[in-house]
This record gives structure tokens, sequence and C-alpha cells, in this order.
């Protein structure tokens, strides 16, 4: 582990002794969020992204110490493990060093060097390999054998080739030279196929494209592998043949004789027909492998931010999932978020309806002292916020939410259980309800895949991107924390240590003895044990519980250092909650020993101060313009409240009220250079955009948020002089109007240079 230990801390710039201690914790079975939250002395405080990429970087090299280990054997059974290929292999630092090493001694099937060999051809092929001044053409005589199937001079010379192309194929320093010039040179290219140029018009921006390969961005290379796999476009990715094969010739063809010429006609086919194919296929998945990493991590940080949206908090709610010919489902939530009410009505539907919806809406508004209103974004969702906003109910806020899985989720088996006896759409209804009271406890619901914040992401490697998102959820779960004694099963399954089993039984037991009192009773959960204690009992909050501390994230190994705190101070601990006075005289040096630093007294005086505070934002009340319900509406210059959708490599996509999010792209984010979104704008947040361009047929909206550029004044009207005019070149000018005439300049005060500009605005405008 400590050559490991080396290489991972070279790569992430950190210590190697905090490479070590993490690695050990993740062994013992601890989680990143722990780790990160709780065990910042022994890390030297490392965050959630380093403790996480120092997790992922061993694996890999875990990974590759185990295939170096399956080739040794392999080598070992072939009785070719020789003491220097061992050193050779032991030395290799990526997966495709040792596979170069393997290859020659690989398991082949027939190819046609191995049918040359059959043929007593290599001895030929090495001769000539060699260059010398023998002539290849008298050396290959000897090896014709009408037996062996070698009938001619040339039958004996092109096996020889072939020999000497698989050779140079599989020759360590070629395939390393040749790898690096594809990924420095190479060059991706599209082209639509013959005839799919209609049917493929989606695909129109690549149906005749080149650029760098190195330089090509994740999403463009994804998009058009995607047209190629749905057989719309045709890729290569290749540099120059001609530096290539030049590359090859400097490393194998020596001089110019005629053994020369067969080895540089060997190196071209081996170019041709196995390096050049390998190379590319090697290329093109460590460029789909570059452009899934930076997906996953647009992808995983758009979720992140969906996920810790402010919530609205605990309101009686009413949520609509609204609808034209099959109604709106209306139901109605409690503060925790329990159903208590269902019923359909159809404000869309002519006047009798709407005015029968009216009635419902307010009744159900009355009997269940609804404090908001949630109703969901997608068909028909401004005209149904049209309808309530009319009905002008005083005291109640009207909110649009996304409707983005809920759909998933109404179908889902987790859903099922939850309202055996309703179906999708009063589910539906329920999850637009709950994302307004807390997004994260009801997301968590739903497949992050599902939540529309993706780029690509069915064209990404599918478990890289399940465990991106599976600690991002993670991440977001245990910063806000979880109140243990209302929290759902599947909420709890994301909290540091536990799981869907152990969640699970944290519900069972709480049913059946009711609400946890203190963290401590955890214990009696079955098969809970004291790991999966440790790893959990900080992220888990307990509201007015007995002990004062288990409303807050410090942990309860630390419970001790507190009351000692509080004894030194001659009060209790909740007096030192409450008293930012008392917290004043704490003097954190005199609490630190071996196993406690600053980091950890740190992070409890901020608990002491506001215990289980929440990481999210403030909730902010939001409506969309008025009127603009349908791309039809939209006008150029338009300017618009939008909520940030989904932010990629390009832009930033809006949701302004029209059923069709607009594009805000990286050059209309702001007036500077902008390389990253997501350097301007989060995922739901509020921004202002204006209309620049409307696509009605490809319903496409581009927008932009930079100010609007003042409008350039006009220029003066200078008079030509006589000979200049049009029309009659010898008429003289017309007499100048008063309005015309230059302004006389008035007399400038020496020296004060503010007066002289101020004068010239005002010579100006005369």
């Amino acid at each position: 582990m400590s050559n490991h230990s080396v290489i991972v801390a070279a790569e992430l710039g950190v210590a190697e002794k905090q490479v070590v201690a993490t690695i050990e914790l993740l062994d013992e079975g601890a989680t990143v969020p722990f780790i990160s939250r709780y065990r910042k002395e022994m890390t030297g405080s490392l965050d959630e992204v380093q403790v996480a990429a120092v997790r992922d970087r061993f694996q890999q090299l875990r990974e590759l110490d185990k295939r170096r280990e399956a080739i040794l054997k392999a080598l070992t059974a072939l009785d070719k493990l020789t003491p220097e290929l061992e050193v050779q292999i032991n030395a290799a630092t990526s997966i495709s060093m040792i596979e170069d090493i393997y290859l020659p001694y690989k398991p082949k099937r027939k190819t046609r060097a191995s049918e040359a060999r059959k043929k007593g051809l290599e001895p030929l092929a090495l001769s000539i390999l060699e260059q010398g001044n023998k002539d290849p053409q008298d050396s290959a005589a000897g090896f014709i054998n009408e037996d062996l199937g070698v009938n001619t001079v040339e039958e004996a010379l092109a096996g020889a080739r072939d020999i000497i192309a698989e050779m140079v194929n599989e020759n360590v320093e070629a395939r390393t030279s040749m790898r690096r010039y594809f990924q420095e040179q190479g060059v991706i290219r599209s082209a639509v196929l013959k005839g799919k140029e209609e049917e493929g018009i989606k695909y129109k921006d690549y149906f005749d494209w080149s650029e760098p390969l190195k330089n090509a961005p994740s999403h463009r290379l994804l998009a058009m592998r995607r047209g190629e796999k749905e057989e719309f476009l045709k890729l290569e990715t290749a540099p120059a043949e001609e530096g290539a094969l030049e590359l090859l010739e400097k490393q194998f063809v020596k001089g110019r004789g005629a053994a020369a010429e067969q080895v540089r006609l060997a190196v071209h086919d081996s170019y041709r027909r196995l390096l050049g194919p390998a190379m590319e296929t090697e290329i093109r998945n460590y460029a789909k492998e570059r452009a899934d990493e930076e997906a996953i991590k647009v992808f995983a940080e758009n979720a992140r931010q969906l996920l810790l949206a402010a919530p609205m908090g605990e309101k009686n709610v009413l949520a609509i999932d609204p609808g034209f010919r099959t109604g709106c489902k209306v139901v109605c939530l409690n503060r925790q978020g329990k159903l208590l009410d269902n019923v359909t009505i159809y404000p869309h539907n002519g006047e009798r309806k709407a005015r029968e919806s009216e009635i419902v809406v307010k009744n159900l508004c009355a009997a269940h002292e609804v404090e908001a209103i949630a109703i969901g974004n997608g068909t028909a969702g401004r005209e149904t916020e049209a309808f309530v906003r009319g009905l002008a109910i005083e005291g109640i806020v009207v909110v649009m939410v996304s409707e983005s899985g809920a759909s998933v989720y109404s179908a889902s088996d987790v859903a099922r259980a939850e309202f055996p006896d309703h179906d999708v759409t009063v589910r539906g209804a329920v999850s637009i309800g709950r994302r307004l009271m807390d997004p994260l406890a009801e997301l968590v619901k739903i497949d992050p895949k599902s939540i529309g914040v993706g780029q690509y992401q069915h064209d990404v490697d599918q478990n890289k991107l399940q465990t991106s998102l599976d600690d991002t959820v993670m991440s977001c779960v245990n910063a806000v924390g979880v109140e243990l004694n209302t929290a759902s099963k599947q909420i709890l399954a994301y909290v540091s240590g536990l799981g869907p089993q152990l969640a699970q039984n944290i519900v069972a037991y709480r049913n059946e003895h009711g609400p946890f009192k203190n963290r401590e009773s955890l214990r009696k959960v079955p098969r809970l044990g004291d790991k999966a204690f440790e790893q959990a009992a900080g992220f888990l909050r307990i509201r007015n519980a007995e002990q004062a501390l288990d409303s807050s994230a410090v942990h309860p190994e630390r419970y001790g250092l507190v009351n000692k705190m509080a004894r030194d101070l001659n009060c209790t601990v909740a007096h030192l909650m409450r008293d930012p006075e008392l917290r004043k005289q704490i003097k954190l040096q005199q609490y630190v020993n071996e196993e406690i630093g600053l980091p950890t007294l740190n992070d409890i005086m901020e608990e002491l101060a506001k215990p289980g505070r929440d990481p999210r934002e403030q909730f902010e009340v939001f409506s969309f313009t008025d009127g603009v319900n349908s791309i039809a509406d939209l006008k150029v210059g338009m300017k618009l409240p939008g909520i940030v959708t989904n932010i990629t490599n390009f832009g930033a996509f809006v949701d302004i009220g029209v059923h069709q999010d607009g594009l805000v792209h990286t050059s209309q984010l702001a007036e500077k250079f902008v390389a990253n979104a997501a350097d301007v704008v989060k995922v739901h947040q509020h921004v202002e955009v204006r209309v620049v361009e409307v696509d009605v047929a490809r319903k496409r909206i581009s927008l932009s948020m930079k100010p609007e550029a003042a409008p350039k004044p006009k220029p003066v009207n200078k008079q030509k002089p006589a000979g200049q005019q049009k029309g009659n070149p010898h008429k003289k000018p017309a007499k100048l109007q008063q309005s015309q005439k230059p302004a006389k300049a008035e007399k400038l005060p020496d020296g004060d240079l503010q007066l002289k500009l101020a004068a010239l605005k005002d010579l100006f405008k005369k």
C-alpha cells in the first residue's frame, strides 16, 4: 500500500500520511461523509471530494494489481515468464502498459502471421528485419516449400512481411509512441450516412464536422457517438496517417536497401491493418471515458444543487397535478406530508366545471387550513396556475413545482407500498406537494437518473454514473441531517453506515416502540451494531430530545467533551447551547489532546451555536410572468423571470413557464468569458433572462442573461460640401436650419479636466 499511497498523494497534491489514514478508515468500513466530518484530525481535514478521490484512485490501482497478478500467473503457466519480463510488468503503471507487454505472449486465434510461422517463414522475417546487405529475394528463394504452401519467392516475402507486421504491432515502444500520437494528434470526424439527411436532422450540426479529439467537449463527443449508434452518422477517430507512418518508419526502417523496403511495406501494412485500428479503438474508448467523466461530473453537481434546493418547510399544502381533458388531481397534505384528502377538478372544461372547481378548492383550503398551493409545471401547469391565482385566496402562497421524476415515483414500488389504495395520479400529486415542503426528502425516493438534470445520461458508463449519484445523494442527506422520528426508510437508507435493511429495521422499531427518545436507543434496533451506530449517529437528529445534543451534529463520542466544557463553566449543556456569552468563555486550546484537535473543536462550537443547522438556502416564492404560457407568446427582447433547470458544458437551461426550457449559451451568461456555466448559475436558481431568438418549429428558445447593450448614439449628420451632394452636383447647399447650425463653443476653463469633459458633453447634446 505504501507505493500506492505515494502515487495517490503525488497525484492529488496531499500528504502521504493523509492518504494512508483515509484508506485505513475506508478499509475499516467508514463512509466518505463520516471520514470528512468526524475524522479530520486523522486525515488532515480532507473534504468529501478529496476522500472520494483517494478512494477511487486506490480502487483503480488495486484493479491494476489484480490484472498484473493475473498476467504473471498466465505467463508462468505458459512458461514464458523471465526475470526481465517480471520486472517490466511490476514496473508498469497502467493497464495499457501491462497489456502491451503481455500482447506478444497472449494466446491468439489464427492470424496471417501465425500461418506464416507454420510455413517456417519466421527466420526469413527476422533476417529481413535485421536489414543487412543480403538481398531478400535471394533469401526468400531458400524458403520455397510447396509442401508447406510456399510456392514462390513473393509468397515467402509476403509471409515474412506478415510476421514483421505483427511484431511491429506488438512492440511495446511502438504502441506507446502510437498511443501518444493518437492522443495528441487524433482528429474526430463525423459525416451523415447517405440517405439519412432528413431523418437525422437533429444531428445536422455533425453532418460534416471535424476537430482535434483532445479539444472536443464531452457533450459534442457524446452527441456524435449517439448519432453513430442511431445510424445517422459515421465517425472516424484518427490522426494524419503520414505522421504515424513517419514515426514507425523512424523506429523500424534502417537505410534504403531492398530489405529496408520490405520492412517499410510491413510497417505500412501493420499500421493500416493492425496497429492503427487497435489504437483507434483504444483512443475512442479513452475519449469516451473522458467524456463520461465530465458528463457524470456535471450530472452529479446538478443533482446536488437540486437535492439541496431550499425547502418551504412544514406547511399544510394543497398540491395539484394539472391536466386538461382528464382534469387536475388535487391532494391535501398536513405539515408532516400525510395525505388527508384527494379529489379531481376540471377547471379547464367549460365555465360550469370551472365554477365547481373554484368552490372545491376554496372549501379544501378552508377545511385543511392550507398555507401553500403547489402546482406541477407539466401540461396545463400555467393554465392551472392562472386559475388558482384568479381565486385570490388570501394568505396562501402559490408555487410552481418541477414534475421531473414525479411520474417515475408514482409508478414505483415505493409509491405503491406507501399508497396501495390510490392510483398514480394521486401519488404524483402527493410527490409534487412534498417536493415543495422538502425537496431532498422526496427526491431520494426517485432514481437520480430520472430527475431531469443529466447530460446524455443514457450514453455514459452506467455503473460509474450510479456510483457518482449515490455518492452525491449520500453527501446531501448527511450534510442536511435526518430527523430520526419522521424520516422515511428511503432517506434513512442514505444515512452514513445504514443502508436499506437497517433503514427498514429502524422504521419497524419506531412503529412498534414509538419515537426514539435519544440516540443511544438506536442500539436497540435489530442488527444495528457498534460500527453502524458510530457511522450514523452524528447525522441523525432527534427534535426535543432528552439529551440536548441529540438535536445537533455533535457526535455522541464527543458528548463527554461537551459535558466537561459545561462543567468547567458551571452550567448545563442546554444552557451552554442557549447562551453565546458562555460559549465565548470557552478556551478551545484547553481541550486539545492527541485525539481531538481544533478542527473538531471548531465544528462542535458551530453546532452548539446553531444545533442541527440546515445548510440549505432560505425558501423564496417565485412566479412566472402572467400571460406568457406558451412558446407562441414569446417575443424577441422580452425580459422574463426563470428558474435554472439544468446546467451543461455549453450553457444553462431555464424554465420561463412555456413548457419548453430555453438555453442560455455560455457566451450569454455574463459580460465576461465563462468557461463553466456552473461558475455563474446553479440549478433551481431564480434568474432574469432576455429572449434572443425563438424557433417555434424546432421548439428552440435562445435566452441571454447579459445586460442589454445601450443603443449606440446616432451619427452626426454632417453637411457635405457642394459637389458631394446627391442630385445636381452644381447646386448650392441649402441654408442650414437653426437646429442644424453648429453651436458656438463655450470657453473652457483651464486646468479642470472634469469640467472640460462636462462642457464637451453639453456641446454634443446641443
